[in-house]
């Protein structure tokens, strides 16, 4: 579901002073959120990995542009196309998504590393993780609502006094060029430590009572 792509972005003052890639990767991070989730759930016997095809969340991460939004598009209508024989009672489904923080040019996508500042001293890096939890009911494929959840979860990050030391990253770990980041193990560790921490702080409340 968070696939095997890493997004290295370089921003300067203005929106026009952008360069971006992804660059694939094999970081095992999809292998990371079932690990996650069986720590979550005491290693319940009844959690299962359901495999998804290799372009299933196409739809989501890149939608073709429509004047109407298309249902087939939409992450339940997703989950159902290869869940129809899964006869599971809920789904978490875990994937990637953009942010823009407020007050900022920045366009932050999915999963990745951002370098910003002005020509090419006054810059700094860090590495980001957008990840999304999903509920969904195994019948009606409705979504189950978590909103407190993840408004608490924002609201403890918001309050932390200090940079996340996973977010922190130093300029000359930035990759250049951007492939450079697949054989990064700082890159590497700091994503997937970003993504359990997230996970492990979500997922208890997030189980609750399911």
């Amino acid at each position: 579901m968070l696939g095997n792509q890493f997004a290295v972005q370089k921003f300067g003052v203005t929106p026009f002073e952008y360069e971006g890639a992804d660059v694939q990767i094999d970081w095992g991070l999809d292998d990371l959120v079932f690990a996650r989730v069986r720590v979550a759930t005491g290693n319940d016997p009844a959690v299962r990995r359901i495999s998804y095809p290799k372009n299933a969340f196409d739809p989501l991460y890149h939608p073709k542009p429509h004047l109407l939004p298309d249902p087939s598009e939409d992450l339940p209508a997703i989950v159902q196309s290869f869940t129809s024989n899964a006869n599971c009672d809920r789904y978490l489904v875990v994937t990637k998504f953009r942010l823009r923080p407020q007050n900022t040019n920045l366009d932050l996508n999915g999963i990745g590393t951002y370098n910003q500042g002005l020509g090419s001293m006054l810059r700094h890096s860090h590495v980001f993780a957008n990840v999304a939890l999903t509920l969904l009911d195994g019948r009606s494929y409705a979504r189950i609502d978590r909103t407190l959840v993840n408004m608490r979860n924002r609201f403890s990050e918001g309050m932390r006094m200090t940079e996340n030391p996973l977010k922190h990253l130093d300029n000359s770990d930035f990759p250049a060029p951007p492939a450079a980041a697949a054989s990064s193990a700082t890159l590497r560790e700091k994503a997937r430590g970003l993504v359990a921490e997230q996970l492990d702080q979500a997922l208890p409340d997030y189980l609750k009572g399911e």
